[in-house]
């Protein structure tokens, strides 16, 4: 495990830096220049308890020290547990499949065959932020992307979208929960997507319409603006590197007195026409247009998962070939500025989950949000169409 863990650290260039803050404020990126330098060791911690387990594994520092990320094994009698806990920063959704099938993988093959795995070249992840830097060096007021940030932010007050209901008092965030509630059983989830179908839409876009929806009950906009994460990989091109490669792209869906059919549509068109904006961060738009106000705190950002799709593919895929019996994905509760909205579909049907600030006002709102969309979603999924909800 350990020639598994540092070939696997070695082989991500992401591994080898840390930022610093300076005096003037500013940040300093450093780095390691030999991978070789890195040696992780195994360190026996003796008998520990779950919690103790658990405190271990969050201790991580922060991207502002080296080596915010850590990993283990926790020996039962029978078996064990692998696991690998980092910060976010080093890695979007596929880090998942990439630990898994990386470090797992080579354990596999080194304590099988004794032959070490044969992977394919990584890819610098540094090499990408200085070519993203470059391409958005390029990008005027008048650059097509630019103008779109700019148009988002104007018509959410210089920003970005506010979530519809109370979370609590932002300043007091130094904790996060999660709230989860299943949206539709199988047999509605199909039918759901057959409505999509009809709509001339994906099932990314039904469940747009459907948020869409819901903030018009909740709030009576007439107007929809989401934010939603993609891989700004391509597909020849990182394929196996980790790093943050993830996007946001804004979706704007006009909802009013719109049918499930017109807003299903309207949002499938706004996602595919807003996918390139994923490779132009709002914050080159803040740049350049520096009126535009700083995300705030809780702003939400929707996630999407499909079960036969990427990132997920890569971890069932991994479960599929052995290299793990259980995967599980586990929060540290830290607080993050946004507030994360998951939408999972998978054999067992469609699942919503909410990462939210650990307040009893915010566990409120994200289940009476929850309970609106399950509403919503399990009405299309009938009729084909929707009614009030609040």
């Amino acid at each position: 495990m350990d020639d598994a863990v540092n070939t696997y650290l070695r082989r991500h260039d992401t591994f080898r830096s840390w930022f610093e803050r300076m005096d003037d404020g500013k940040f300093a990126r450093r780095a390691l220049e030999d991978p070789a330098d890195i040696e992780f060791c195994p360190v026996d911690h003796g008998s520990m308890t779950i919690d103790e387990i658990l405190a271990h594994v969050v201790d991580i520092p922060s991207p502002l020290e080296w080596g915010c990320f850590t990993f283990g094994v926790i020996q039962n009698e029978d078996n064990f547990t692998f696991f690998a806990a980092m910060d976010h920063v080093h890695g979007d959704a596929t880090l998942i499949g990439t630990t898994m099938m990386e470090a797992n993988g080579m354990y596999s093959a080194l304590s099988g065959s004794g032959l070490t795995l044969q992977l394919p070249e990584a890819g610098s992840f540094d090499d990408f932020c200085v070519r993203e830097r470059e391409r958005t060096a390029e990008l005027t007021l008048d650059s097509p992307e630019v103008r779109t940030w700019i148009e988002f932010a104007e018509n959410n007050n210089g920003g970005f979208p506010e979530f519809p209901l109370p979370l609590g008092n932002p300043a007091k965030s130094t904790s996060s929960d999660m709230t989860t509630e299943v949206l539709m059983e199988p047999a509605q989830t199909e039918r759901f997507e057959q409505a999509c179908t009809g709509a001339g839409a994906r099932f990314v876009g039904g469940l747009f319409a459907c948020l869409a929806q819901v903030e018009h009950e909740l709030t009576g906009a007439l107007t929809y603006y989401g934010l939603t994460p993609r891989d700004s990989r391509n597909a020849t091109d990182n394929f196996m590197t980790q790093g943050w490669f993830t996007g946001l792209i804004p979706i704007t869906i006009p909802i009013g007195a719109a049918s499930f059919g017109e807003a299903a549509w309207s949002a499938q068109t706004s996602f595919d026409s807003s996918l390139n904006m994923a490779k132009v961060p709002y914050y080159r738009a803040l740049e350049l247009a520096p009126w535009l106000n700083w995300p705030q705190p809780n702003f939400p950002v929707s996630n999407f998962f499909h079960g036969g799709a990427a990132p997920l593919n890569a971890v069932l895929a991994a479960a599929e070939m052995g290299l793990a019996d259980n995967i599980g994905i586990y929060p540290d509760g830290r607080f993050s500025c946004q507030l994360t909205i998951y939408i999972f579909r998978y054999g067992e049907g469609t699942t919503m989950a909410i990462m939210h600030p650990d307040n009893e006002v915010a566990r409120k709102s994200a289940a009476r949000y929850m309970a609106a969309m399950k509403a919503v979603s399990v009405q299309v999924a009938d009729s084909g169409n929707w009614g009030r909800v609040a």
